[in-house]
């Protein structure tokens, strides 16, 4: 793994493109620019409707194509796309047949970050339990990074990053579908038919989701829910250990539910140690997310640091106001 001013200076005089100007891409292109990449700004939005945007970035040196015809005639060395572009679009296809790199903003901080890894995926539920576990290391007193697709993009602040920290990070199936390297700590909070536009089949969706954990070593951690008949079945292809959480059933080994309050069983603990009683979050969906959460957290976080959190947390803003 190079840190990222060691990939900075690679790519220092080498074209590439980077498709799409949103919240991600924005600072990549700057981090580009600033190391003397020739960069090649590449969106579908018209010149008029970003004008201020697209002004500061070729001011900045970026080459801009945008409209319609935003796609053509890609030739870069390496091409950074935005999350929403499916990877099996016909130009990428054609451009990684003819050797261009396929790579995105995601991509380049897991290959770059010295940090702990931690990535939360699903179908719902990735937001709250994002939530909890970086509010919970800070409440530890750790030193957290949150991004992914909540809060601000990290990418810029990877080279202050030291092993010590942590990252949290949301993770889409878009973002997940080329991605090569897996976070230390994954968690797959449910899976159900989603986003079928973009990866045409079930069979897809899940091996995107499956990324999540398909490249950790034999001391990565994968935190599962139990009760959601696809994740269940993620255990069998785990190269790590596997933790499971249950709101139907009392795990041998894990995370579950037993009258109204949330319980644990590993290795550490010969019984199940009683960890939460009173959380404030409504819905059964919440349970299932704070175990998520514990899952994940178990032994990094004191765990009456845990009970006195999860009395005062009162969720994410816009979720069950």
């Amino acid at each position: 793994m190079s840190t990222i001013k060691e990939y900075l200076e690679e790519i220092q005089g080498r074209p590439v493109a980077v498709i799409g100007m949103g919240v991600s891409n924005t600072p990549l292109i700057k981090m580009l620019l600033r190391a003397g990449a020739e960069v090649t700004v590449r969106d579908r939005v018209p010149r008029e409707r970003a004008a201020e945007q697209v002004q500061e970035l070729e001011s900045l040196g970026a080459r801009m194509i945008l409209g319609e015809e935003y796609l053509q005639d890609l030739h870069e060395d390496v091409i950074f796309r935005t999350p929403g572009l499916s990877p099996n679009t016909p130009e990428l296809v054609n451009a990684v047949r003819r050797g261009i790199e396929l790579s995105s903003e995601m991509e380049l901080f897991f290959q770059t970050c010295p940090s702990r890894l931690i990535g939360v995926t699903g179908s719902d539920g990735k937001t709250t339990t994002t939530t909890i576990i970086a509010e919970l290391l800070k409440a530890a007193g750790q030193s957290v990074y949150v991004g992914g697709n909540i809060g601000k993009p990290l990418l810029p602040d990877v080279d202050g990053m030291v092993p010590e920290d942590v990252a949290v990070l949301e993770l889409s199936s878009f973002q997940l579908m080329t991605m090569e390297q897996s976070p230390d700590i994954a968690v797959v909070t449910n899976l159900a038919p989603n986003h079928l536009d973009v990866h045409k089949s079930m069979e897809e969706y899940i091996a995107a989701k499956e990324n999540i954990f398909t490249h950790q070593g034999a001391d990565g951690l994968l935190v599962l829910n139990q009760d959601n008949e696809i994740t269940r079945g993620f255990a069998a292809s785990a190269r790590g250990r596997v933790t499971r959480f249950s709101r139907r059933e009392e795990l041998e080994q894990g995370v579950f539910v037993r009258d109204g309050a949330i319980w644990v069983r590993n290795a550490m603990h010969e019984r199940p140690v009683l960890y939460l009683e009173n959380i404030l979050l409504p819905g059964e969906h919440n349970i299932e997310n704070y175990m998520a959460a514990i899952g994940a957290l178990d032994g990094l976080v004191p765990d009456q640091v845990a009970r006195d959190f999860a009395a005062k947390f009162a969720g994410v803003e816009h979720r069950i106001e």
